[in-house]
């Protein structure tokens, strides 16, 4: 059976040779005639001259290159459309005895309208569908400037950002995070975090990735695209940022700070193109807390409210260089090094009143109040090396070469102390954890493209290691002058190993009026966790297969329908893992668990795009079927500290729908409107089926905003970010909503820029930037109101240079850096 499968492929494989031999492949770059910038997904439709019907067809990619196989030898005229510019026709002659046409550079002319000095006027889509992606241009997203790639993301659409800081994508806490299409080890909040905004150029939302791409991430990946110099010649741009002082009152220790600036330069000439930038935040939140937690053990009600601080104090810097030579005509070479660091101190000062009732006699058995000073240090500085290296060959084929290595030193602390609320000299409980967990990780890939028939075949290795060998204390102390005592049981030194190696193959092309591309990868997964009690090892291994296959077929009169599949894996992190205690607040001892299973996903979508001469909308539909699906639970650990554990919770199903419209009603305003709603059931057992999971909920989320150009030098944008209530395994997440308010003043010819921001408006008793989170079981129930600050005033002065041998060139040129 084998035998014939394997001969069947090679049959198939040599006629597709064959028919390749007697057919014309083209190729070719768009380009914008002024800036010599990539028109990246234009749209390229090949005619027979005799007949004048179509062909071919193809989308550019994101550097605007496209190739086209399996034409005839023929005379073909081509129609190279894009929106903005001027449609060009290119009339070729194919008859001929070569089997490849290099068309080279081909530019297109904006229109009159894009060659104002200051503004670019009309209407432009919020987002570009192609076959496998949704991509969002940054410079958009005016309330995002000066801060960081999670402001940028807040405004995507099925994104959402919580009052904590958590990030979902469609109802899921997992995807995958790549910059410049490289994947990263490092958590997505420290990562997000140590890109600024201003160095992004798009947002590509991945929700069903095809075989090519990791298996990672169960609601797909999201790839952030950073600028770059599109000019030869030297460039510059730069930012600075301030936020005045706090405006509403959170009665908290110390005044949050908030600045920082960022720069990068460019160079770029002839077969070099180099990138260097540097980039520093600091970016302080105030806030309180307000919770309510009780429990019942024996007849005994133990309730114990809370309130106090909770505030944040957080800095980042980063460096990075970037370059690429071109070899030769058919090998180039690049090179990226990125240095940074991070350090956040989350202060929870907290007052707690416990009280102790008798439930068979309803009367107060104990009564007590303490003061929690709670400070938690997460720290860590990262060092990323790439290497990359490409050949083409003479027959249409790419051979590429990567490799990444990556290693951060991730450090902290938690200090959990309660204190007499009337003398705090006076200890009554110290507990003292500490943390070192350095990351290695290696990644090495081999991706071979060849062109056969109407598409093109896609065959690649991948092995990536990630070890990771930490140490974790904890130590507790009763009274002021008792030492501190190591409790051995919640203290261990541990070692976690994942190593994966992946093949895959996918033919992807393009034929009549619809594009296609289907797949397959293999993965062989192996993790181990270790410790020093002398225990044997946890091991894990896996074998798995992830088909995808994307289809995107064209309508007519701009409009397009789009299906999809893909299968995903969510695998847990080394947190989640970690069996070993941490006093993360008073009440709450936090741990993971090493046997947990990871989550597998199917992920089922289908979607319409439609352009109009004023609006854009598109509608896309989609269900996620999870097994194993890891929720962060709570138990009753004693009368007033409750065990929060990560485990394996059942099944869940996801039925979901996410819009979007772009409206232009006058030509100088331009509205956005964009939403998910989903349904997600779960279902299943906890603490070895002690206990049953059935939840199940609406939720819905919204991101808009309004552009208006008052101006030709002057233009403001309103945004707003909305997610409704939510259930989860144990309970439910509140409301949660974020109003923002800018306005861009502009001078010297767009060259310097000063906006003014208004983060997360409030007026009056509006509940802006707070969320409740609610869970209960059986013997204990909890809810805490996190409120972040709000009326955040911010001033950014952008400044741009571009030393350029054109004379003209588009307001909105892209300069910056390429980040990995």
């Amino acid at each position: 059976m084998k035998f014939r499968l394997l001969l069947t492929l090679f049959f198939s494989f040599l006629f597709s040779e064959i028919a390749a031999q007697n057919s014309v492949i083209m190729k070719g770059q768009l380009l914008d005639s002024l800036t010599s910038a990539p028109l990246a997904f234009a749209s390229i439709r090949v005619d027979t001259k005799d007949s004048a019907s179509l062909n071919k067809g193809a989308i550019a990619d994101e550097k605007g290159t496209f190739e086209i196989v399996g034409l005839k030898k023929d005379k073909y005229i081509i129609k190279l459309e894009y929106v903005g510019y001027k449609t060009k026709y290119i009339e070729i002659d194919a008859s001929k005895d070569s089997q490849r046409l290099d068309l080279g550079a081909i530019t297109l002319s904006p229109l009159s309208q894009l060659l104002e000095a200051i503004t670019v006027n009309g209407l432009k889509p919020n987002m570009i569908a192609t076959i496998e992606k949704q991509v969002y241009k940054a410079e958009q997203f005016e309330v995002a400037k000066g801060g960081t790639a999670t402001d940028v993301l807040k405004n995507i659409p099925s994104v959402v950002v919580n009052a904590e800081g958590e990030i979902t994508v469609r109802g899921s806490k997992g995807f995958l995070v790549m910059v410049n299409g490289k994947p990263s080890q490092v958590d997505v909040a420290t990562l997000l975090s140590q890109i600024p905004a201003n160095s992004i150029d798009k947002i590509e939302m991945i929700t069903a990735p095809s075989a090519k791409y990791d298996a990672d991430g169960k609601a797909g990946i999201i790839n952030i695209v950073t600028k770059r110099g599109v000019n030869d010649g030297f460039s510059l741009t730069s930012n600075l940022q301030y936020g005045l002082p706090r405006i509403d009152t959170y009665f908290n220790a110390t005044e949050p700070k908030r600045y920082g600036a960022d720069a990068t330069v460019n160079y770029k000439k002839g077969k070099l193109d180099a990138s260097l930038s540097v980039n520093y935040l600091k970016n302080d939140i105030a806030g309180r807390r307000i919770g309510d937690v009780n429990t019942t053990i024996n007849n005994i009600f133990t309730s114990f409210p809370s309130e106090g601080e909770r505030s944040f104090k957080r800095e980042n810097y980063g460096v990075r260089l970037v370059t690429s030579y071109k070899i030769t005509k058919n090998d180039e070479l690049s090179a990226g090094i990125y240095l940074g660091a991070r350090t956040q101190y989350r202060t929870a000062d907290i007052y707690y009143r416990n009280k102790k009732t008798d439930l068979l006699t309803n009367k107060i058995v104990g009564v007590s109040e303490y003061y929690n000073p709670n400070l938690v240090l997460k720290s860590g500085d990262f060092k990323v090396f790439n290497l990359d290296y490409t050949h083409s060959f003479k027959n249409s084929s790419t051979l590429s070469l990567s490799g990444l290595y990556e290693k951060a030193n991730l450090d902290g602390y938690t200090k959990n102390r309660n204190l007499n609320s009337k003398n705090f000299s006076d200890t009554l409980q110290y507990t003292y954890n500490t943390g070192n967990n350095p990351l290695n990780a290696i990644r090495l890939k081999v991706d071979y493209e060849k062109a056969i028939g109407i598409g093109k075949l896609a065959l690649g290795y991948q092995y990536r290691t990630q070890s990771q060998e930490g140490s974790f204390t904890y130590k507790e102390k009763s009274g002021s002058f008792e030492p501190f005592v190591l409790n051995p049981a919640f203290s261990a030194d541990i070692s976690v190993l994942n190593r994966i190696h992946a093949l895959y193959s996918q033919y992807a092309g393009k034929y009549n009026k619809m594009e296609f591309s289907a797949g397959l990868r293999y993965e062989n997964a192996f993790r181990e966790f270790r410790d020093n009690k002398g225990s044997e090892p946890t091991i894990l291994k896996l074998s798995n297969f992830f088909p995808s296959a994307n289809f995107l077929y064209d309508l007519g009169k701009d409009l397009r329908l789009k299906v999809a599949y893909s299968r995903r894996v969510q695998r847990s992190t080394n947190n989640e893992l970690n069996p070993y205690p941490e006093r993360e607040h008073s009440e709450t001892l936090e741990q993971g668990d090493p046997n947990i299973r990871p989550e597998f996903i199917g992920i089922y979508e289908a979607g319409l795009t439609k352009d109009l001469k004023k609006t854009s909308l598109y509608l896309n539909v989609y269900t996620q079927q999870i097994t194993d699906i890891v929720n962060r639970v709570n138990s009753v650990r004693n009368d007033s500290i409750l065990n929060r554990i990560y485990t394996n919770a059942g099944k869940a199903r996801l039925i979901g729908s996410e819009f979007g419209i772009t409206y232009s009603p006058i030509k100088k305003l331009k509205v956005f409107f964009g939403g998910n709603v989903y349904n997600l059931k779960i279902k299943g057992t906890l603490f070895d089926k002690s206990v049953t999971v059935n939840s199940r909920g609406w939720v819905y989320s919204v991101n808009s905003n309004i552009s208006y150009q008052i101006l030709s030098t002057l233009s403001t944008q309103f945004n707003l970010s909305y997610l409704s209530a939510r259930n989860t395994a144990q309970g439910s997440d509140s409301r949660f909503y974020q109003p923002n308010l800018s306005v861009k003043k502009s001078f010297k010819e767009n060259k310097l820029n000063l906006t003014l921001q208004w983060q997360n408006a409030a007026f009056g008793k509006m509940s802006v930037n707070q969320q409740r989170i609610t869970t209960f079981g059986t013997n204990f129930y909890t809810t805490t109101n996190y409120i972040q600050e709000t009326n955040i005033v911010m001033l950014n002065l952008s400044f741009n240079l571009n030393q350029s041998t054109k004379k003209m060139k588009l307001p909105n040129s892209e300069f910056g850096e390429r980040e990995y």
